[in-house]
């Protein structure tokens, strides 16, 4: 398991104990918190983030639900492999042994960003074990739209220097994927594990690994997940998103409402990005009052069935 070395400010925001599956790149983090006979939530990140970004999620939900929060491959406390792959379909697989080797069920599905179609791809895998999944900006099908600022990291040698060299992405991300000023404590906590070249792998990996014409090697699995997502229209949805994002765009949000036009919805044009850190107190009432209502509905089809 990776070292990630946080402020004391930042630890005790997190200070949870960490559990390591061995997957395919190394060994996997991920924080399991609350009872294991509990439901589960299952909180998926993206890049440049890792479990931390989920840290208010855990604190809110432990003693209800089996909150388990992996970091990617990369990602973290996880390994940073140097030649690993870092394919959708890899991230994708190692959900899938997460969530085997756990033995997790009755999941309610926590996406963000890339763990959207990380998470969702997942899901499409193990459809019986999903019981809800709440979307917070991130996308789970194929787009032609990528900002150009993203674009560029993709230009060799360039991306190398601005990425790994300088971390251009993870820390562009602390202003630009928030609307408010992140606190001390949630900048430092989000890009401590990305403090050297080779710790920096992944943060370029994934934006390399965007998959934008068929002929990209990530492009099958993202088309798989893509043709997949609508055998989840009958589970109950709660898409919450963040308006003033320049990367997944309300665009992005429409494209999910018109593919699941039952989900409940709430967006806001103050909130950026990193949902969980401008609008925290939104985003867990809405999810407070959306658990609440759809277990209530749950029960109810349970006891007209009896």
């Amino acid at each position: 398991m990776a070292d990630v070395t946080l402020s004391p400010a930042a630890q005790a925001e997190f200070p949870y104990e960490s559990s390591v599956l061995d997957v395919n790149g190394g060994r996997l983090h991920y924080i399991d918190e609350g009872n294991p006979d509990a439901p589960v939530m299952l909180c998926v990140h993206g890049n440049p983030t890792w479990s931390f970004y989920w840290r208010r999620i855990i604190t809110q939900y432990k003693d209800d639900f089996r909150v388990v929060v992996p970091d990617h491959i990369g990602c973290g406390r996880s390994d940073k492999p140097q030649g690993w792959s870092y394919r959708l379909a890899a991230h994708v697989d190692n959900l899938v042994r997460l969530i085997d080797t756990l033995d997790l069920r009755n999941i309610t599905l926590v996406v963000h960003d890339w763990g959207g179609a990380i998470g969702m791809g997942a899901a499409t895998k193990r459809p019986d074990r999903i019981q809800r999944i709440v979307v917070t900006n991130t996308a789970a099908f194929r787009s032609d739209f990528i900002p150009f600022s993203i674009a560029t990291i993709r230009i060799p040698v360039y991306g190398q220097v601005a990425v790994r060299g300088f971390n251009g992405f993870a820390r562009v991300a602390t202003f630009r994927a928030a609307h408010n000023p992140l606190s001390p404590a949630a900048k430092d906590g989000l890009l401590a594990p990305y403090n050297s070249w080779a710790n920096r792998i992944a943060t370029l990996r994934f934006v390399q690994d965007i998959p934008m014409h068929p002929g990209h090697p990530s492009w099958p699995e993202l088309t798989r997940i893509d043709e997949s997502i609508g055998q989840f229209t009958h589970l109950p949805m709660l898409i919450c998103w963040g308006d003033d994002d320049f990367c997944f765009t309300p665009a992005f949000r429409e494209e999910f409402q018109r593919r699941f036009p039952a989900a409940e919805v709430h967006h806001w044009e103050d909130v950026g990005h990193y949902v969980m850190e401008d609008a925290p107190d939104r985003l867990l009432a809405a999810m407070d009052a959306f658990l609440e209502r759809t277990t209530a509905e749950a029960d109810a089809e349970v006891a007209d069935a009896v």
